[in-house]
Parts: structure tokens; sequence; C-alpha cells
């Protein structure tokens, strides 16, 4: 398994991951809008994209980060948005070694972290993320304020 930044060349593979992903948040499948979605990422450069890359070049899973500044550190802090890997990948070490290489960019760009949010409900990622070294903040409250 080879993890690598996503290519352009990836969005159709990329795109039907994302949409996957998409889906097990609840949201309506949408291959078209995933796809648009993630090739703004990729030219705009505002995301850094790592994708997970079979020895057949099929891509089983990706991480998306987003860059973020932590004020009182004066630092950056990268968000890690979105991790998802094929069904037909678990089992394999996939999302560690996306998590993994997520921290490479961390350290790579002097970052002082990153964080990231998941529902109680996601069972998989509540057992991954403490295993691959995040910790839950129970100190912070988390707020959110949506437009819809």
């Amino acid at each position: 398994m080879n993890i690598r930044s996503a290519k352009k060349t990836d969005l159709e593979q990329l795109g039907k991951l994302f949409d996957e992903y998409r889906v097990f948040y609840r949201k309506d499948s949408d291959l078209d809008g995933a796809i648009s979605f993630l090739k703004e990422r990729l030219e705009q450069t505002d995301s850094e994209i790592f994708v997970a890359e079979g020895e057949d070049q099929n891509l089983g899973g990706f991480v998306q980060l987003y860059p973020l500044f932590s004020s009182t550190r004066m630092k950056k802090y990268w968000l890690l948005n979105d991790l998802y890997v094929n069904p037909n990948f678990r089992g394999k070490q996939v999302s560690v070694k996306l998590i993994e290489r997520a921290k490479k960019l961390v350290r790579d760009t002097l970052a002082c972290g990153m964080f990231l949010e998941t529902e109680k409900s996601n069972l998989i990622g509540n057992k991954l993320y403490p295993r691959t070294g995040f910790k839950l903040n129970k100190v912070s409250n988390f707020y959110e304020w949506n437009v819809d």
C-alpha cells in the first residue's frame, strides 16, 4: 500500500471514495459534486489530500486536511477533516498509514498539531484515533454555528 499525495488523474477514483464517505455521514450521493469539489481543492491547493494506492493502482482510502492557525501558539494547525477507507481495504492498517502521513505533514510544515472531530456513533474512528496518538479533549467545549 503506497500513501501519496492526490493528483488530478486520481479524481475519478477519489471522487467515488469521497462520495462513499459522504454517504457514510448520511448525505445524498452526488458523484459529480464530489469530483467537482475535490477538483477545486486540488486546483486551489487549499487542502492536502493523501491517498492509499494498492499495487493494482486502485485507491482504497484517503485523508484530507485543511490548514488553520493557532493564534495563541502562533503556528499553523491542521484540521484532519476527512478520513475514509473503502470496506474492501479495511483491516489492512490503511487508516493508520494515512494518519501517519498526516502526522508527517504536520511535522514537515512546522505546525503545532492537528485536530479532528468525529461523531460519538463512529465506533471505528473512536477506537482508531486514541490508538494513533490522538487525545480526547475533555477540557474545551466545541460549538458550531451553521447558516442552514
